[in-house]
């Protein structure tokens, strides 16, 4: 994959042209709800529980779409299903989501009173999830990846999908501050530690807030449940589907789930590199008043 720099980020040219044509034709509705994240931070496992907090009232346990179908084609991505048109969207779907930094989302986005929210992970934990995402894809097109020292170097010097990771984090996370009643800014580790919490929270942001005869009935803890990695990974469709068969970028659904384990970065990285990464994680955030 050949990545080019654009407006700051770097990116491939297939995603380049839709984030252009978004830019250039995007039109935001106040009600849209707009998942935003750098690629391999829980973007997956974030659209299921928003789609599902989402759709509660109009599906039950057993006919919820997440159920047969990819998380991802649930929930429209910006830079693919509506670069060319708004209009390319279920209109009682209010979700889009994109990995485009905060800095070239398109203006309608910015300007308009719809809800942001951001995910973020560990870059030692997105690194590596990014690096054997691409490895896998690569594998099940026949073709030989970089060598993770190669990668990790790359990633280092900000070379990744739609990185420099740090821009990307910071510009949200300013953005967050600066708008908070716009801007949800979540952790992945925080929302790992306390799912239902956290599911609470992101209902109550975007406009969903569960009742109190609700919460009393356990729906919180249902979503938790059916959006976790154990229920999803095992669903038929995301053992043996494919996501976008009709474009170049077919990815095999199964790809998207590897462990979601918070940490894995120590059976990848030697205590050199996490200890460089954190170092220049650290240099990056400094000031800023994040942590990661």
């Amino acid at each position: 994959m050949i990545f080019f720099l654009y407006q700051g980020f770097w990116c491939d040219t297939f995603f380049i042209e839709g984030v252009m044509r978004a830019q250039q034709s995007f039109r935001s509705q106040p009600s849209d709800i707009v998942i935003c994240s750098a690629p391999k931070t829980g973007p997956t496992w974030l659209k299921s529980l928003t789609f599902a907090i989402v759709t509660r009232s109009t599906f039950d346990d057993s006919t919820n779409p997440l159920l047969s179908n990819l998380s991802h084609d649930c929930v429209p991505f910006l830079e693919v299903d509506l670069a060319q048109s708004s209009s390319n969207r279920d209109p009682n779907n209010p979700l889009l989501a994109t990995h485009v930094p905060y800095s070239s989302l398109p203006r309608s986005i910015i300007d308009s009173s719809c809800k942001i929210v951001y995910i973020c992970r560990d870059p030692k934990d997105s690194f590596v999830s990014n690096y054997l995402f691409f490895v896998r894809i690569l594998a099940s097109k026949d073709m030989k990846p970089f060598a993770l020292e190669e990668a990790f170097e790359l990633y280092c010097q900000g070379v990744s999908s739609y990185g420099p990771y740090w821009d990307h984090v910071l510009g949200f996370w300013k953005a967050s501050l600066d708008r908070p009643d716009k801007i949800l800014f979540l952790k992945y580790e925080e929302m790992m530690e306390d799912t239902a919490v956290y599911v609470k929270k992101l209902a109550d942001f975007i406009g969903y807030p569960f009742s109190f005869e609700e919460i009393e009935k356990g729906s919180v803890e249902k979503i938790v449940n059916m959006c976790s990695f154990e229920n999803l990974s095992k669903l038929e469709v995301n053992k043996s589907g494919k996501h976008r068969e009709e474009t170049p970028v077919v990815i095999e659904n199964k790809i998207y789930f590897r462990k979601g384990k918070v940490g894995d970065w120590e059976n990848y990285l030697t205590p050199k590199m996490a200890a460089r990464l954190d170092s220049i994680t650290l240099q990056k955030l400094n000031g800023s008043g994040l942590t990661l």
